[in-house]
């Protein structure tokens, strides 16, 4: 439960942050889906028509005739009489399809990039497929001409007159054998007779003779699927998706830390306190400044969103108590007064300005039993991370880191641990520095209506958006 309410939070916290970037990413897909519906996908239209086949029909019977309707045979015929330029029968094929439906009836499609011509199309492959299959069973009733109905009726015909003869011909009631006779073939004109009468009631080839088109088919009104629409939907909704996990992704492969006793610990120092640096928003224009900023600005992916949102920060007399309270714990961690290096790693600007005003505070707060302000007990300096080089100890004797949250991983923080352990420093404490929000600054006047609240400088050039 707790994990689920984080995800949410996270995904909401995401969302809320990255809303422009993530509407540029559906505007984009949007145009990827119309692009692919122009080159890739341009506009289907499907009609149908029926073809109603009387009679009693067999399942196996039933797809031999929906194979025939889609065959080559029949389709190429159909593209020889729909003469369109530039069609063959072979692309045809892959256009027109067939199926059997619920009575006898085998539903024949059609596929083309009009209505009209996706009319015209099932139209014809319907009634070459009747006109076929009446030539199938046409030469299949020529060829079997000796075998069909009529000539079994002439057969039995011929039968019952021969049996007349021979029953006329044998001595009529004189002997028991003739009686026996004649009675035997009677019989045997009765079966005949039963015979042919069932013949007749159960003619196949009167059931499932004249094939029927069902009237025209209808005009589409629709595309087929995938539609324009539909693909600039999937477009924008495919790659709206994609920027949401690409963010979450980032985020949980993100290795730094974000928490002060985590970037504390890595240090292998104790956490002194937090401080807040507060910035103004950059003025200028849009030829002023560095391009990219900008369009990183504007885009709002130039603070980090998987951080907590800067607090809005009171006066500037509270937030230097908070620096003279780190400067307080640092002295109390000192035996004795003396001077210390301030590391801060190399372009996190949020960190130097807070070393900047440890500095200066640390300069400004007399020294215990002194009556005067004393020289300033720290010092600081750049250190790359990449290659962390501490100077050698001279006159000072500890370190203390200065970092922004969330700027570093773990890995790097324990280089500049070693690199200080090789300078021969003492790692005294850490100082985590955070973005504020100022209070706008308000005139003796009426306040203007749209002034927004800064946040702090994240770079050398450029600030960061409310």
């Amino acid at each position: 439960m707790s994990e689920d309410t984080i995800r949410l939070v996270t995904i909401g916290r995401m969302l809320r942050r990255r809303r422009r970037l993530l509407a540029v990413l559906a505007v984009v897909g949007a145009l990827v889906g119309y692009g692919a519906s122009v080159l890739l996908f341009p506009p289907r239209y499907t009609a149908s028509a029926s073809v109603l086949l009387p009679g009693q029909w067999e399942e196996r019977e039933l797809l031999t005739q929906v194979q025939i309707a889609a065959s080559s045979a029949v389709v190429d015929r159909a593209a020889a009489r729909l003469g369109w330029a530039g069609v063959s029968g072979g692309e045809l094929r892959d256009r027109v399809s067939a199926k059997a439906a619920d009575g006898n009836i085998v539903k024949i499609s059609g596929t083309a990039d009009t209505p009209e011509r996706a009319q015209q199309l099932s139209d014809r492959v319907a009634q070459e497929f009747v006109a076929f299959a009446a030539r199938i069973a046409g030469a299949s009733g020529d060829s079997e001409a000796d075998t069909g109905p009529e000539a079994l009726r002439k057969k039995v015909a011929e039968t019952n007159r021969r049996i007349t003869e021979l029953a006329n011909a044998a001595d009529p009631g004189r002997t028991v054998e003739s009686v026996q006779v004649r009675t035997a073939l009677e019989k045997l004109r009765t079966a005949l007779q039963e015979a042919m009468k069932k013949l007749d009631e159960a003619d196949p080839t009167a059931e499932k003779a004249g094939m029927v088109v069902m009237g025209p088919a209808a005009r589409p009104t629709g595309e087929v699927p995938p539609t324009r629409m539909q693909l600039v939907v999937a477009g924008a909704l495919l790659f709206f998706l994609f920027g949401v996990i690409g963010h979450l992704a980032a985020a949980r492969a993100d290795r730094r830390l974000r928490t002060g006793p985590e970037m504390a610990a890595a240090l292998g120092s104790a956490l002194l306190g937090t401080v807040d640096v507060p910035g103004e928003r950059s003025t200028s224009g849009p030829g002023g400044g560095d391009r990219r900023a900008l369009v990183r600005r504007l885009l709002g992916v130039d603070t980090r969103w998987d951080v907590p949102a800067p607090q809005r920060s009171g006066d500037e007399a509270g937030r230097r108590i908070r620096y003279r309270r780190v400067c307080a714990r640092i002295r109390g961690r000192l035996p004795v007064p003396r001077r210390l290096l301030v590391v801060v790693p190399d372009g996190d600007e949020v960190a130097r300005q807070a070393a900047g005003q440890l500095v200066a505070e640390a300069g400004s707060v007399p020294s215990p039993g002194s009556s005067s302000g004393g020289e300033p007990m720290l010092r600081m300096v750049e250190v790359s991370v990449s290659r962390p080089t501490v100077p050698d100890r001279g006159t000072e004797s500890g370190v203390l880191v200065v970092l922004s949250a969330g700027s570093r991983t773990a890995g790097e923080l324990a280089g500049i641990a070693e690199a200080c352990a090789d300078a021969g420093h003492e790692v005294v404490g850490t100082v985590v520095a955070g973005p504020v929000l100022t209070r706008p600054a308000r005139s003796a006047g009426r306040p203007p209506e749209n002034a927004t609240p800064s946040l702090a400088v994240r770079g050398h050039a450029t600030g960061g958006p409310a």
